[in-house]
């Protein structure tokens, strides 16, 4: 549906790049809230969300994709190739994403990805905050921008904001005319029910070691606003009781933990109190069942 408004330039923009660069950092970053969970895992993001910003006569539909990689055969991990493969076949520009003095053989994949898009193609080169010689960039940016035909290349910080002005000015210049695909106060497509189920997972992202978390997913079973309170029942997914035990922690340590912090952050999203139950279950195999994989909404 496309809305009445004032709007003259209006164009989806992927986020790409390979796992742990920082895509959903500076989705957050330039939207102003947090719309896209973060961790350290590689992986963290496994849905297409869509951060939404509308300044005067632009609007910028940013969709933050899951980390493109290679060498990985799993159903969920082609699940997630396929979601960021198909947001580049239908945005107006590509945002590829790389880290400041690295190159990796997964940033060649996420370059042999793109390279035969037809829009324009910027490179936001993150995390430059972290570069203590700043003299080192420019071999760098140099060497980047030789590998494609690139519209513009922009070295930036997700974490501090800086430059993150000058990278939003190069994507208006760019967007197509065209008025607004949505209101101008939605900052997202995504519902509190997304939002409740990615935080919770965030909470596990964080506190688990470097497998688990990606052997488990989280499905909210009943979200239930009210006048003063929201309430909301959660089942943790994991594929082997071993796996349960871990999340569930010592005397239910870990799942008390992961469950306070979760509320918490809720609390400042939907503006109301929290009330959260959450439960673990086992489920064999899941994360490479396709019929499981379409209920948790990958599709082919």
């Amino acid at each position: 549906m496309i809305f009445a408004s004032p709007v003259s330039r209006c164009g989806m923009v992927a986020i790409v790049g390979r796992p742990n660069v920082g895509k959903s950092t500076f989705l957050n970053r330039v939207i102003g809230q947090k719309l896209s969970i973060t961790s350290r895992k590689p992986q963290t993001t496994r849905y297409q969300i869509l951060g939404i910003k509308t300044e005067g006569v632009h609007q910028i539909v940013f969709v933050d994709t899951p980390g493109l990689h290679r060498g990985r055969h799993g159903a969920l991990d082609r699940a997630l190739n396929r979601e960021a493969i198909k947001a580049i076949a239908q945005v107006d520009i590509i945002l590829f994403m790389v880290e400041a003095l690295r190159w990796t053989e997964d940033d060649q994949y996420v370059l042999k990805c793109i390279k035969p898009a037809a829009c324009p193609v910027l490179v936001a080169v993150n995390k430059v905050d972290t570069v203590a010689d700043k003299s080192q960039l420019l071999p760098y940016l140099s060497e980047v921008s030789g590998f494609m035909n690139l519209a513009e290349i922009v070295p930036l910080s997700s974490s501090t904001g800086d430059n993150i002005v000058a990278l939003e000015e190069a994507l208006k210049s760019r967007l197509p005319e065209r008025p607004a695909l949505f209101p101008a106060d939605e900052l997202s497509d995504r519902g509190e029910r997304f939002f409740a189920a990615e935080l919770i997972r965030e909470q596990l992202l964080r506190r688990l070691g470097a497998e688990v978390p990606h052997r488990l997913t989280v499905m909210i079973d009943e979200f239930v606003s009210k006048p003063h309170i929201t309430c909301i029942d959660a089942t943790i997914w994991v594929e082997r009781p071993g796996q349960k035990q871990i999340v569930v922690g010592a005397h239910g340590a870990v799942l008390k933990a992961v469950g306070q912090h979760a509320r918490l952050e809720m609390e400042r999203l939907f503006g109301s109190r929290v009330f959260l139950r959450t439960w673990v279950k086992v489920k064999e195999g899941w994360s490479d069942d396709i019929r499981a994989l379409g209920r948790l909404g990958f599709h082919d």
